[in-house]
């Protein structure tokens, strides 16, 4: 099975750290998104300061790509390593562009190998090593026949504070060397339409959190959520949110907490192992009814496990973090497109029912790259504000729908009590049985509200042949690989993705999955943590499970001959 049926390309781009192979990945697929290509990047990485092997792979073709694909078309090798962890994932007519060191090592893999000079051309420039890189860009552009002087724009635009002449004169130097040995590969590329932009989940949902009114946001550095900080600060003085790096996870969450009883819009974010020191203060924004935002990036665990690779082991974690009982709502976006929608939805949910909201997120979502289109004129909802606040003025009131109105500090005549002790509709100390139970009610009261919502929300997607008795349930970035390998199906498949896991779905789950033959589950964890939580809401068991947790992500060409495998069985 290939993938040449549905004219996906993928080039990989191999290298130690330092040698700016995830930069090169980036401008080679800023370039095809330019052109009018769908792109989806990776990148894979060591937990090292220094060394290790770093990898970029870039699929690209003119319909919609969900996922990179592990057959390579392209091969750039930009130290000896690439070649040797690599040479296997060469399809039969992929191409090797390989530095000049290289010639002996290369030449075993056949006519299709092409010795390029990178490292001898940043030594007669003078040029740093890392510069090589450019070289093997413009090399790429002749070998696919893409749009030089396009290449060069985007050079420009990413050298334009430092060594750009330099970095223009190589890719010449490489596209030059192909241009003289006339070599071009073997299959045709035809771009689409496109006008997207190039973004990775975690600044899609950092799109999404601004365009819904972001006041603040605050957070730790911790792979992989740390793009999100990256981007927002970067942005910071265009779309005037406020970005604070604080000193650890628990001053991340305390301050946010402050943030929001002040009345501005916070959200905060980390990896799972951040999010796991935020615990009694996520329970304090849950009895004091603060609106908090949290975006959680899921990666390998437990502990440090494998901090750079991917895992989505942390679903029932996060359903249930914080101690006590108090309502919430976890969203687990599969692509960017959702990580925006989810960032919007966070902010807006949380104001609207004062309550914290849990983004799961996971390393392939937050830090690979896709081909999105941005949207425009997104709605705010401020939540239920006070007016005409009086001395008596109560934080917690008991009202039909659980919804208090909001006052903050600072408001006329207000006094605004928060505790994270247990209280009464006035924010007064309670210990006494009927205010307790009275105060828990009013907030799970919310939940039976933000319940009848949910046919308004699209808490499920679907996919595929809705007839088919063959149903596949999957949920965050397994949509990839599954929408991926949905194109080589041998029969028809119904595809079931779950966006909201709380409150959970129950009734449209149910609707869809009903007289479903077969059911398979596909998630990346040991325990098959959705399968269980299908079953504790619903009652419905599934057929099989495909679970993946050596913390690499699933191949579509893998995972279509395993599905295959199973409905033809």
């Amino acid at each position: 099975m290939t993938n040449e049926f549905h004219d996906v390309f993928t080039v990989g781009i191999g290298g130690a750290a330092g040698d700016g192979v995830r930069e090169a990945g980036q401008s080679l697929g800023t370039l095809l998104s330019d052109l009018g290509f769908e792109v989806y990047i990776s990148f894979t990485y060591p937990s090292l300061i220094r060394g290790g092997h770093n990898f970029s792979r870039i699929s690209f073709s003119k319909e919609k790509v969900w996922c990179d694909h592990g057959k390579l078309d392209v091969l750039i090798a930009l130290d000896e390593q690439t070649i040797i962890l690599h040479k296997d994932e060469l399809n039969p007519d992929a191409v090797v562009l390989a530095d000049s060191f290289e010639a002996d090592d290369i030449s075993r893999l056949g006519a299709n190998a092409v010795v390029v000079p990178m490292s001898s051309s940043s030594k007669v420039l003078e040029a740093p090593p890392i510069t090589r890189n450019s070289v093997a860009l413009g090399a790429t552009c002749y070998l696919l026949d893409l749009h030089f002087p396009q290449m060069q724009d985007v050079l420009r635009q990413v050298f334009r504070e430092r060594r750009l002449e330099v970095n223009i004169r190589l890719a010449d130097i490489g596209f030059e060397h192909m241009q003289k040995l006339n070599f071009r590969h073997s299959r045709n590329l035809t771009p689409g339409q496109h006008t997207k932009d190039l973004v990775d989940g975690n600044m899609a949902f950092g799109k999404g959190l601004e365009a819904a009114g972001l006041n603040f946001y605050i957070a730790y550095p911790m792979t992989p959520a740390t793009g999100i900080l990256h981007y927002l600060a970067l942005k910071q003085k265009d779309s005037g949110v406020r970005v604070i790096q604080p000193e650890s996870e628990l001053t991340v969450i305390n301050m946010a907490l402050g943030v929001a009883y002040a009345g501005k819009r916070v959200a905060i974010g980390s990896a799972t192992g951040g999010f796991a020191l935020m615990q009694e203060a996520l329970s304090f924004s849950g009895i004091a009814e603060i609106p908090l935002v949290v975006a959680i990036s899921q990666r390998q665990g437990p502990a440090t496990g494998v901090p750079t690779y991917s895992s989505q082991s942390d679903l029932r974690m996060v359903i249930h973090s914080g101690h006590g009982e108090f309502p919430r709502i976890v969203i687990a976006p599969g692509d960017a497109d959702e990580s925006f929608t989810a960032g919007v939805d966070a902010l807006n949910l949380a104001w609207r029912y004062q309550m914290p909201v849990l983004v799961l997120l996971d390393k392939l979502l937050s830090e690979h790259s896709v081909t999105m289109q941005i949207p425009t004129g997104v709605p705010i909802d401020r939540g239920l504000m006070a007016e005409n606040v009086s001395e008596q003025y109560g934080r917690f009131a008991i009202t039909g729908d659980g919804i208090s109105p909001m006052a903050f500090p600072g408001t006329s005549n207000a006094v605004v009590k928060t505790t994270s002790y247990e209280h009464d509709e006035n924010g007064i100390t309670a210990e006494e049985a009927l205010p307790v139970k009275a105060m828990i009610d009013k907030r799970f009261v919310k939940t039976e509200t933000l319940l009848k919502e949910l046919d308004r929300r699209e808490t499920i997607k679907v996919y595929g042949d809705k007839e088919s008795k063959n149903v596949i349930v999957f949920w965050g970035s397994t949509k990839g690989a599954m929408l991926e390998a949905a194109k080589y199906f041998t029969k028809p498949v119904k595809l079931v993705q779950i966006l909201w896991v709380e409150p959970f779905d129950s009734k449209r789950v149910t609707e869809e999955l009903k007289g479903a033959e077969r059911i398979i589950n596909v998630e990346c964890n040991h325990d098959g943590q959705m399968a269980s939580l299908l079953r504790e809401k619903t009652g419905i068991v599934v057929t099989q499970s495909i679970l993946k947790y050596d913390s690499r992500p699933l191949e579509p060409m893998e995972l279509a001959a395993q599905i295959n495998s199973i409905i033809n069985g």
